[in-house]
């Protein structure tokens, strides 16, 4: 991703000692993260293509000088400490600031700095990129009475993700893509299949099975490789399941390990945007899923075939992730344990691949979009276990609990979300202002 470019601003009318004192620890700090312009005064026309202001040096002339602070359109970095975080001594500034309308961003780590960096990062790259969706015929597949109801496929849904981050979402067909994939010749997948070697684990799937899932990576990377800056990709693999011999579960992971290609299950477009946030502002492992809270009962037993949930202390605080008849797509650099089997589902070709892989147990963030593109909803979990149903379309999921069961039904955005590995609710909250988002914790 193209380096943000940073644009350090001094109060005084000339750089003082401590200004460049700290704008050179800054530097240091930052490394490769960032390009820096040559300072100005906090007065000066912000340039053309800046990412962000940085204040590296306050004083009580802050207190005279709203008016110039109001001016920055671009966001303010609060980071007057020679450790990459606002200074103890500048929380009377920064609240009179924020008083009078000026919002700041003031990490309190060096973490937290190397956040914000790579999530202006982000911001510019997303500008710049390429989603792509493959699909057809929406809702018109299988299970048609679920897949009618998706906001993500709604052209409003583009328009608002176009708006909100300038991203491009283009729409392919999955016939086509199918075609590519399909005049692939056996030569090209043997080579693959050679060069890959142990790194795919794979168990109980057919010599054909493996074939057709390389055919579909080989026919996307062709793709990615005409189509310029692409972000991110899903295709409409279940509901338009009989366009397809296979699924592209081992393409999704591959196409990350490789190249680092966010992926959407079913071309879930919130999804993708949801996950490219997050992984590459922070860095986290992240990974896609479906959301079976204790609370819904039969409706969710009855979707995944299992006669009851795990037992659990205060079930209505617990939820089932399940996705495809296991925990969901994790890319193998992510996972605790990670192997390709046959398909669970029988909406999809017999041929298909599922990865059955799992999450670190422990701190675990669910995060998802909402559907106005400014509202990330967060909420801190606990991976507590794994379980497993024979004759399911849940061999293996996992349970988390949240806080507050009801509560967070209630405020959910989607059956899909992203979990994100470890407590990021902090560091979500930091890189938001950043992102132009609003964070609610639910």
């Amino acid at each position: 991703m193209t380096k943000p470019r940073l644009l350090p601003v001094h109060l005084e009318p000339d750089p003082g000692e401590t200004f460049l004192g700290q704008l050179a620890h800054l530097r240091g700090l930052t490394g490769d993260l960032v390009d820096w312009l040559p300072p100005a005064h906090l007065d000066a026309p912000v340039p053309p293509g800046t990412s962000a202001v940085v204040v590296a040096d306050l004083s009580g002339l802050a207190y005279r000088m709203v008016a110039a602070f109001r001016r920055i359109e671009v966001p303010i970095l609060v980071v007057t400490s020679e450790f990459g975080t606002v200074s103890m001594w500048d929380w009377e500034i920064r609240d009179h600031l924020r008083r009078r309308g000026v919002a700041t961003i003031a990490p309190t780590s060096r973490q937290e700095l190397e956040d914000v960096c790579r999530a202006l990062a982000t911001k510019a790259a997303l500008a710049r990129s390429t989603m792509l969706a493959y699909q057809d015929d929406l809702g018109a597949g299988m299970q048609p009475d679920i897949f009618k109801r998706f906001y993500w496929w709604e052209d409003e849904c583009v328009e608002d993700m176009r708006r909100a981050f300038g991203v491009t979402i283009e729409r392919r067909s999955f016939r086509a893509l199918a075609a590519r994939a399909a005049a692939v010749t056996d030569a090209r997948v043997e080579a693959a299949w050679e060069r890959l070697g142990d790194s795919v684990p794979i168990v109980g799937l057919s010599k054909r099975g493996r074939g057709e899932a390389l055919r579909l990576y080989l026919a996307l990377s062709d793709e990615l490789d005409e189509s310029g800056e692409v972000i991110a990709a899903g295709i409409n693999c279940l509901n338009e399941s009989a366009t397809s011999t296979t699924t592209p579960c081992l393409a999704w992971n591959l196409l990350f390990e490789e190249r680092g290609l966010m992926w959407g299950c079913e071309a879930d477009l919130t999804s993708m945007i949801t996950e490219t946030l997050v992984h590459k502002s922070l860095g986290a492992p992240v990974m896609m899923t479906n959301l079976y809270p204790f609370l819904m009962g039969q409706a969710a037993l009855k979707h995944e075939r299992i006669p009851y949930f795990p037992p659990v202390e205060r079930p209505e605080d617990h939820i089932l992730v399940a996705h495809c008849g296991f925990f969901g797509v994790v890319p193998r650099s992510f996972a605790t344990g990670w192997t390709l089997r046959p398909r669970v589902l029988e909406i999809v070709d017999p041929e298909g691949n599922a990865i059955d892989a799992r999450f670190p147990e422990g701190d675990t963030t669910i995060v998802k979009i909402a559907s106005d593109m400014r509202t990330l909803t967060v909420a801190p979990a606990v991976l507590e276990s794994y379980t497993q149903y024979e004759n399911s379309d849940c061999l293996n999921g996992a349970v988390l609990r949240v806080a507050d069961g009801y509560r967070y039904v209630e405020a959910l955005p989607s059956h899909h979300a992203i979990l994100a590995n470890g407590d990021l609710s902090r560091r979500l909250d930091v890189v938001a202002g950043v992102l132009g988002l609003t964070i609610a914790h639910i």
